[in-house]
């Protein structure tokens, strides 16, 4: 994800901060995905309405509430096994 300098302006931002004051001064800056973008404003909106307290807070927000789009390959972990009936699966071999 890039967040294309949004949390450069988000760090000199004055705290606290709510997030309709963060969508009103950062709600069109638009972030990179993986696949696709969104702005801020559709990232923070899905969250409920919040006081920050630091920057640190608002970009850890951003962060956590970007959707599926900043997901390479939705439903792929390295780590654990593959749940049965998954598109994702590999071909079942018979020896």
């Amino acid at each position: 994800m890039q967040l294309n300098r949004t949390d450069a302006l988000v760090d000199a931002h004055e705290y606290p901060a709510t997030t309709e004051e963060l969508i009103e001064a950062y709600g069109d800056r638009r972030l990179e995905l993986q696949n696709g973008s969104e702005t801020v404003g559709e990232v923070l909106a899905r969250l409920e309405n919040e006081t920050f307290e630091s920057a640190e807070e608002a970009v850890a927000a951003i962060y956590s509430a970007v959707s599926d789009k900043a997901i390479g390959r939705v439903g792929y972990s390295d780590r654990d096994p593959t749940p049965p009936g998954s598109p994702y699966a590999p071909d079942v071999v018979s020896f």
